[in-house]
């Protein structure tokens, strides 16, 4: 770790861990956070674009209707950032029919990451916002893939670091805190979760999401725990009544600039900038959620005014409303949805393809999947395919 280029100990600072190597400390929060006009113009957008997005969910029929589709396209942009190669198609076909699909690795990384989100949002959960529940939904994430023996569930008992493929400690970009200053961060962290503090909400995530980044507890995992509390502390908060919002798309389309913004505050105590970058974050993301929820919906009512025409059996319209969920369906899912026999589920399936809602099975790999295509396209049309630009090997211990 350049010592040279901590220059600003407005975040923290570079200490001796006395085993040969220097750990950078965050210090205590909150920050002092200056608001210039730039930082107010910005953290202005973000509430008006934070405001609308809850009015729209307000106004949903069934917000929570979309809550798995958003869920799943935030736990692929998360997953891709850390170097996973799986699109949203993948991701439902293996959710539709996990024992049908190749165990592909992946898959099943994504998978883990979108049962996480949706233990967190489970507002029967029984664990209040804290590390306890940090820690289990990161045994959630890192379950039976790549990374499991790395003390899933649990903090560190060792040092980790950041930096280029193959690079030693001594020769990291970055090095996290020593594990017992680590623990006096982390409940530092815990107290600022629950602290009444005067800083506009907006403004403390991307304080916390800094902190918990720069703390780095555990081996493996922390960026999509780090992403995961933003969009838990949305809904804690208050800030939406339905979780519609997440950030892992604009930080995967900036990765760079990602990256860049919360080394620069470790080193050089740019604060403000990095407020201001995560902000614009919040704005992006926002009418972006607002803008598919909006889409979705209409697409829902043009589906049923489609079956309506028809003058079928309710139970096509209950089939809509699952594809909205999991937009890809077996025969066997519809007969359980429906309660009907196999060959009864199988008519309904075939009136939705008649009705161009359903595209019938054409994937070799997966014959038994029919496919909304028109729903997947409004879930994420800029996630269909799997990332080619891997960063696994970048940042070898995250």
């Amino acid at each position: 770790m350049d010592l040279q280029a901590f220059i600003s100990t407005r975040a923290g600072r570079p200490r001796d861990s006395g085993r040969g190597y220097f750990a950078f400390v965050p210090n205590a929060l909150p920050p002092d956070i200056q608001y210039g006009s730039e930082l107010v113009r910005t953290l202005s957008a973000a509430d008006r674009a934070v405001g609308r997005l809850a009015g729209t969910g307000a106004l949903l029929p069934n917000p929570y209707l979309l809550i798995r589709p958003f869920v799943a396209r935030e736990a692929v942009l998360s997953s891709r950032i850390e170097g996973t190669q799986a699109s949203l198609a993948d991701l439902f076909a293996f959710e539709a029919a996990p024992d049908q699909q190749p165990d592909v690795e992946d898959v099943r990384e994504v998978a883990n990451y979108t049962r996480a989100l949706r233990y967190g949002l489970d507002p029967g959960r029984a664990l209040p916002m804290s590390l306890r529940l940090l820690r289990d939904l990161h045994a959630i994430l890192k379950e039976g893939v790549r990374g499991s023996i790395l003390t899933p569930g649990e903090f560190r008992r060792t040092q980790n670091w950041i930096g280029p493929a193959g690079c030693t400690l001594r020769e990291a970009t970055i090095v996290p805190p020593d594990v017992p200053q680590m623990h006096e961060a982390l409940a530092d962290l815990e107290r600022y979760l629950h602290a009444d503090d005067p800083a506009p909400p907006l403004v403390r995530l991307a304080v916390l999401h800094y902190q918990f980044e720069a703390i780095h507890p555990f081996l493996d995992g922390n960026g999509r725990i780090g992403r995961l509390l933003v969009s838990l502390l949305l809904c804690e908060w208050g800030l939406l009544g339905a979780p519609l919002l997440y950030l892992s798309a604009y930080f995967e389309r900036h990765r760079a600039e990602y990256y860049a913004r919360l080394l620069a505050t470790s080193q050089r105590g740019e604060w403000e900038q990095w407020v201001i970058y995560f902000l614009a974050g919040v704005a992006s993301q926002a009418e972006d959620a607002a803008s598919r929820a909006a889409r979705l919906r209409d697409l829902r009512e043009e589906y049923q005014r489609r079956v309506r025409q028809t003058h079928s059996s309710t139970g096509l319209l209950t089939l809509v409303d699952e594809l909205f969920g999991l937009p890809v369906l077996t025969i066997q899912r519809a007969s359980e949805v429906l309660g009907l026999t196999y060959q009864g589920a199988l008519w309904n399936v075939r009136q939705l393809v008649s009705l161009s809602i359903l595209t019938a099975p054409q994937h070799r790999r997966r014959p038994h999947l029919y496919v909304a295509q028109d729903i997947l396209r409004a879930i994420g049309d800029d996630v269909s395919a799997a990332g080619t630009d891997s960063t696994r090997g970048t940042h070898p211990i995250t």
